[in-house]
């Protein structure tokens, strides 16, 4: 079997981050650097600032202060370079799983022959004709995993990634992470559940502050 090709080696560097919701301080004076092949865990409770992270992260949202650099990419924001995983789906309900990942294919400069094996890849191949309005929710998350397997960017930034997924769901979450890994992606992920990801020693987690 021909090993997965590696992705460009892209490094996160965070330095002095501050953000807000309205007048609340979420994130104060955050520093941590996630090189190529590790991913971090964002915990913390609800409430502690861990979407907002990801949001600044992925240049949905301006920090208040501090830097957010990937490095190695092209560009000083290196926005191609990343997927974002929201905590919705973000699927389109009138359109097939097929289409719905044509559409992010071509969106993201993608590969329309990675579809075929990404449906496969998340358990989807048998209903890739079926309006995505008629999935479950397992079924639906699924599909926003798929979108991240049809083009190739180094940087994942997840928000409860195994939201609706049932165990095996979340196993397969867990494998699609460790193969990004093993291409040198790096991962950033806000979650409430443990992962399942192999070897543990690339995994780093990082706390966020109580709700004050």
């Amino acid at each position: 079997m021909t090993p997965p090709h590696a992705l460009p080696p892209r490094r996160l560097q965070v330095s002095g981050l501050c953000c807000r919701r309205g007048e609340r301080l979420l994130v104060d004076g955050l520093d941590f650097e996630v090189e190529p092949g590790e991913i971090v865990l964002l915990r913390g409770p609800n409430g502690a600032g861990k979407t907002t992270l990801l949001l600044a992260l992925a240049g949905i949202i301006r920090p208040t202060t501090g830097t957010i650099a990937i490095t190695g990419g092209e560009g000083p924001e290196g926005a191609s370079d990343l997927h974002f995983l929201g905590h919705l789906s973000a699927v389109k309900a009138r359109l097939t799983v097929m289409e719905n990942l044509r559409f992010w294919a071509d969106l993201n400069g993608g590969d329309r022959a990675l579809i075929a094996p990404a449906l496969q890849a998340v358990g989807l191949a048998h209903i890739e004709t079926l309006a995505a309005g008629y999935l479950s929710a397992g079924q639906t998350r699924r599909l926003a995993l798929a979108r991240l397997l049809v083009a190739d960017r180094p940087v994942w930034l997840m928000d409860e990634p195994t939201t609706a997924l049932d165990r095996e769901g979340e196993l397969l979450a867990g494998r699609l992470i460790d193969a990004h890994l093993l291409r040198g992606g790096l991962v950033v992920a806000a979650t409430h559940h443990d992962l399942t990801l192999h070897p543990p020693d690339r995994v780093r987690t990082l706390t966020l502050g109580t709700v004050a």
